[in-house]
């Protein structure tokens, strides 16, 4: 009984304790002190949630408070926001409904909380469609009032925090779902500091060792980055202090998340990455009208100082980025021959730059109202969400595909013909910008002017290009457009078009086989489709029924005989066997996939699987990604309940961690150097005589590795080659790398797949 109380005395401390360090942050932001309602929406909670706890044994109050405190804090809500942060979870895990809310704290806090409660639980249930339309109720509910997906963003960081108390599997899921969706919408509504912390804590549980890796390499070049963050900006101080300006300067270090992706994406080691080091100059403007004209007055100064590149000026003080982001950047030449990146924005740009949208409204005009509807940058992005959103889109996946083309888009500026300017994501063609104005016009386009200059449909955009789109009614839309646009709202009118033209061919073609057989009085069943199907090797109904109403597949004698082939009479036709394919002799990887494992009812889905050299047969290993021992891996329960092995970091392992959580198993090798897999290394240099000889000396009599294929050219002294391994694991790669780059003339050496 004393170990009761001496626990709930305890606990009561930690939970007031927790909501005063609440009030005191809400104390000193500029909103509106409310904080009585504060306290209630607490008392009401703690009370609502009692006795219960979280996994990690601490009361469940205890992670609505800390919600609440981020969306304070690190978000700049107000009271509203606060309070239904603090009651985000009592409709769902409690017996109190919204109507009660409504009444008790008012109809704003119970539709922020209804619309939290609506998308509970991860965006992602256990079928494809049932996720796909939680992720609309998201965006939906989030359109009506951007409040709820900003907590819902707070409340997933906090779950972030304390996912070591989850198991692996559950990691996973939750990780993968954090960074496709999550992390793209903070990006997405300019919160800059919780994109990164969501981004930082997803790859530390999903990659551990290379997060490690990397961080102790951030901690061993400290000191050398501090010593040259002092020697860059001592002169620069100095010409700010001069000026009279009021200014901080700010060391700006990569994250471990952005380091790793720059290493995959750019095929580079960690020491090779030159812009870990950013220098940020925040200064605090006399009169906020000036603060454009002081950025570029503080640009001028420093370019006396180090020499700028020319290529690397981004100016987004007069446009700002759609999710609100101002600054000026400009790259600079420092006296150790390294080029660095400066920021320069002032304390408001500062604010919107780690706060987003929550911070806009903090600066209007001697107004502390909770939001503002005239963020006109948020309402464009928003009405296009829900143009997408109008359109159901078939598969689940291609719809969350399309969304996130509109989450992480960078942006450019271009015009009208008329001088107006429009924002576009990077990447996009004139068949986007037609599309982005009217669908009509991108249904139409047959090419643009771009600057005056005719230019076809696909043509590349660059900030600054002034466009004009000419169209004809003859001109339909094409297959192949799909190909070459960029933006989410073009890819998904083409979508939308496309599958409308092809329902109307497939009825057309179903009409004419309907035809067809009752000409030759025979019953048109699913099963004399499907044996069609086959016949002419196409391997969906929909397809068959395509290439019919397009003639590609025009149905004669020969079809006849293929059913009468098979049938002695004309009638009867039910008997048919369904379609299989057409039968083939079995290959021995088809034979092996007989003996997969199979996912058992009541199997435990939170222990790991290990694959070792008697097991690795009962997986099946995904050409997407070519998993080898070493990698970090994921298992994935298919359709029919078979494992599949992808690498954490594969693109399609995105997809199902985001899209089938439930079926995502935490795999570990266990092999012991027996079993042979392939590996491919790109080598790229300077050619010389006998370099090849080295090269298969070093692999084969050195290392003692087996080189299955080698492709090598030359062109103008420099060659470019990849060579296919058998090596045991990741492990006999690296080293095999590691000997490659003594190599004289071999200067860069990337790992394919």
């Amino acid at each position: 009984m004393d170990e009761d109380m001496i626990r709930e005395g305890a606990d009561e401390k930690l939970v007031n304790d927790a909501f005063q360090r609440l009030l005191d942050s809400y104390s000193a932001s500029r909103h509106r002190q409310k904080v009585d309602i504060i306290t209630k929406a607490f008392n009401f909670a703690k009370q609502a949630h009692k006795g219960v706890r979280r996994l990690s044994g601490e009361p469940y109050i205890m992670h609505p408070i800390a919600v609440a405190q981020i969306a304070c804090e690190e978000v700049g809500l107000g009271s509203t926001s606060i309070c239904a942060a603090l009651l985000h979870d009592v409709v769902e895990d409690t017996d109190y409904t919204v109507d009660d809310l409504s009444n008790i704290f008012g109809p704003k806090i119970a539709q922020i909380v209804d619309g939290l409660t609506k998308i509970s639980g991860g965006i992602f249930g256990e079928q494809a469609s049932a996720q796909a339309e939680n992720f609309k109720k998201l965006l939906l509910t989030m359109s009506e009032d951007i409040r709820v997906i900003l907590i819902k963003i707070c409340d997933r960081l906090h779950n972030m925090r304390t996912l070591e108390s989850q198991p692996a599997n559950k990691q996973y899921k939750i990780a993968g779902e954090t960074l496709y969706i999550y992390a793209p919408l903070a990006h997405r509504l300019g919160l800059n500091k919780v994109k990164s912390e969501l981004e930082n804590l997803s790859f530390q549980y999903e990659h551990p060792e290379e997060y490690a890796a990397i961080k102790d390499k951030l901690k061993n070049t400290e000191v050398q980055r501090h010593e040259l963050f002092d020697q860059f900006t001592e002169p620069i101080e100095a010409s700010l202090k001069e000026m009279g300006i009021k200014y901080e300067i700010r060391e700006r270090v990569k994250t471990p998340y952005s380091i790793w992706t720059k290493m995959q994406n750019k095929h580079v080691s960690f020491e090779e990455i030159y812009d870990i080091l950013a220098v940020r100059i925040i200064f605090t403007p006399d009169q906020r009208e000036d603060e454009i004209n002081e950025c570029f007055k503080i640009y001028v100064a420093i370019s006396k100082i180090y020499k700028s590149h020319p290529d690397r000026l981004r100016d987004w003080l007069s446009h700002p980025k759609a999710n609100g982001y101002q600054a000026l950047h400009v790259t600079l030449m420092s006296k150790q021959g390294r080029w660095i990146e400066v920021q320069i924005r002032s304390d408001r740009m500062n604010e919107v730059a780690e706060q987003g949208f929550a911070a806009h409204w903090k600066y209007k005009d001697g107004e502390q109202a909770e939001f503002s509807e005239d963020e006109n940058e948020l309402n464009d992005w928003l009405r296009t969400i829900k143009e997408i959103l109008d359109d159901p889109q078939p598969d689940a996946m291609d719809f969350l595909d399309a969304i996130k083309l509109n989450l992480f888009a960078s942006e450019i500026f271009v015009f009208t013909p008329k001088g107006e300017i429009k924002t576009m994501p990077t990447g996009c063609t004139a068949l986007d910008f037609a599309f982005s104005i009217h669908t009509f016009l991108g249904s139409h386009c047959i090419g643009a002017k771009v600057n005056h200059k005719l230019v076809p449909l696909s043509h590349k955009l660059e900030s600054g290009d002034q466009i004009e789109i000419l169209t004809s009614k003859s001109q339909h839309v094409q297959p192949a457009w799909i190909n070459f646009v960029s933006s989410a709202k073009a890819k998904a009118k083409i979508q939308a078009i496309l599958r409308r033209n092809s329902r109307e061919i497939q009825k057309k073609g179903e009409q004419l086989l309907k035809e067809f057989l009752e000409k030759n009085q025979i019953e048109c069943t699913l099963n004399i489709v499907d044996q069609l199907a086959s016949f002419h090797e196409v391997y969906t109904r929909e397809k068959f029924y395509q290439a019919v109403g397009e003639k590609t597949i025009l149905l004669g004698e020969k079809d006849l005989d293929e059913l009468l082939g098979k049938n002695s009479g004309k009638k009867g036709w039910r008997k048919l066997v369904p379609f299989l394919g057409r039968s083939k002799q079995k290959t021995p990887a088809e034979q092996e996939k007989q003996e997969l494992f199979t996912v058992p009812e009541k199997f435990n889905r939170k222990k790991p699987i290990f694959i070792s050299e008697e097991t690795i047969g009962q997986y099946q290993f995904k050409h997407c990604c070519h998993p080898i021992p070493g990698d970090d891996i994921l298992g994935y329960i298919d359709n029919k309940n078979q494992i599949e092995i992808h690498k954490r970091a594969c693109p399609v392992a995105d997809k199902l961690k985001s899209g089938f959580g439930n079926r995502i198993l935490d795999a570990k090798w266990d092999m012991h150097k027996k079993l042979f897999f392939d590996a491919t290394v790109r080598i790229q240099g300077i050619d010389r005589m006998g370099i090849l000889v080295d090269v298969s000396r070093v692999i084969t009599s050195q290392m003692n590795v087996n080189i299955h294929k080698l492709t090598i050219g030359s062109d103008d002294g420099l060659f470019d080659g990849s060579i296919e391994l058998r090596v045991h694991d990741r492990e006999d790669t690296k080293s095999i790398m590691d000997e490659l780059k003594k190599i004289e003339g071999i200067q860069e050496i990337t790992q394919i797949m």
